[in-house]
């Protein structure tokens, strides 16, 4: 990967995770909503906490998935592999038989 691609990576990922906040911020907002009772301070606290633990809960499920993409990489390219090499194998198989053929064919005729 270049440097352009990382940093185009980068600004990516930052700007997923400020919207992701974001969310979490709105959320946490009707959330409160809903609690028409509470004082301005416990207002902010449970906004606060709501967004804390929205954070955690979307780092944790991001970590996850980079875990099983990564997973995924390695038997996508063990599949992969696999299969290159069995193409492979078929080709050169089938370029000896019809090498084979031609000569055992060039043998005939010139015998004649």
């Amino acid at each position: 990967m270049s440097d352009a691609e990382a940093v185009i990576n980068e600004i990516e990922g930052y700007l997923l995770w400020e919207a992701e906040k974001e969310r979490a911020r709105t959320r946490a907002d009707a959330f409160c909503a809903g609690l028409p009772w509470l004082t301005d301070t416990q207002r902010s606290e449970v906004e606060r906490r709501y967004c804390q633990d929205q954070h955690h809960t979307t780092q944790a499920y991001l970590e996850r998935i980079a875990a099983r993409s990564a997973s995924l990489r390695t038997e996508y390219d063990g599949a992969y592999q696999a299969l290159r090499r069995r193409l492979i194998t078929a080709y050169l198989s089938g370029t000896m038989a019809v090498a084979v053929l031609v000569a055992l064919v060039a043998a005939g005729l010139t015998a004649r």
